[in-house]
């Protein structure tokens, strides 16, 4: 068993732990399995986490902070919130490489797992999500080039919505959702409708 530093060995446990329970589902992982996988002993996970719930609840918190860090890369230096919003409007964290597993364990805890601990740190991670997108709806309504008739936080709410939709359909492996005859995409509409005209007008990146 190689010896890890206690940061490193945390985050090993959890690329394990999301692995499993993506595959097997919450009740069916189990730490004595985690710790197979991770190549270490059981009490090792619980050196780290009181329990396969406290582990779970960190895979979700640490799913939101991964999505967050990787919207705030991909927007980028980009002062146009038009621009900033048409990127943010194609970085769905559930059907990408990088958050795919975590967001199909977070599935995983509406559809499977009853416990209030569980259900209220996805709570916070949509909230945190929401509020990453109504600041940068706010941006785009202040500089005009979002329309104004509706709230930011109203229209940020159907951005999640519209975004957890696809990526359930996505994990479902739905043949042809998303997208019409054309090839025109969920993403290409939402982009023409909340930000296209203000793109159309130019403006320095």
């Amino acid at each position: 068993m190689a010896r890890l530093p206690a940061a490193k060995r945390r985050e090993q446990l959890l690329d394990v732990a999301a692995e499993l329970f993506a595959t097997r589902g919450y009740a069916g992982a189990t730490t004595a399995q985690i710790a197979k996988e991770a190549g270490v002993t059981e009490p090792i996970i619980y050196r780290h986490f009181k329990s396969k719930r406290d582990l779970f609840v960190a895979l979700i918190e640490r799913t939101g902070k991964q999505t967050l860090e990787q919207w705030e890369a991909d927007l980028g230096k980009s002062e146009n919130p038009a621009i900033r919003l048409a990127r943010l409007l194609g970085e769905n964290p559930m059907v990408s490489g990088e958050g795919r597993v975590g967001y199909r364990v977070m599935l995983q805890s509406v559809s499977e797992i009853d416990d209030e601990l569980i259900h209220d740190a996805v709570s916070k991670h949509m909230a945190a999500l929401h509020a990453f997108i109504t600041k940068e709806i706010v941006r785009a309504q202040e500089h005009k080039q979002v329309d104004d008739r509706f709230s930011a936080e109203v229209l940020g709410w159907v951005l999640v919505n519209i975004g957890m939709g696809y990526g359930v359909l996505e994990a479902m492996g739905v043949p042809g959702h998303g997208r019409d005859s054309d090839g025109v995409s969920v993403r290409e509409v939402l982009a023409r409708v909340l930000v296209s005209p203000a793109l159309k007008r130019g403006g320095a990146d």
